[in-house]
């Protein structure tokens, strides 16, 4: 298995308390396009319903601070990831509070 890190971005959810941007640890575009900026493990698109889902006490929420994974831009930062990261895993975040 080899992690790239990936920058993700999206521009169609800018209202207050949303990301916009955030570099995440992946396989591959389509697995990066899948996390969510907030690192939270709980956090998770789920194609049935559409939507990102937030799992607290066995219940699930919508979660509405990022894109669908159709509406995200990924873009290559580097092939290669240092020893000590993993798949999933948030770099960095930009979260626009509000």
């Amino acid at each position: 298995m080899s992690l790239k890190l990936y920058l993700i971005s999206q521009r169609v959810n800018n209202e207050y308390d949303t990301y916009s941007d955030a570099v995440v640890v992946a396989e591959n575009e389509e697995a990066a396009k899948r996390i969510h900026p907030s690192g939270c493990i709980y956090t998770r698109w789920n194609d049935k319903d559409n939507e990102w889902q937030f799992k607290h006490n066995r219940d699930l929420y919508a979660g509405s601070s990022w894109a669908e994974p159709k509406d995200i831009t990924c873009t290559l930062v580097a092939e290669a990831v240092a020893p000590g990261y993993s798949a999933g895993q948030v770099v960095c975040a930009s979260y626009h509070a509000g």
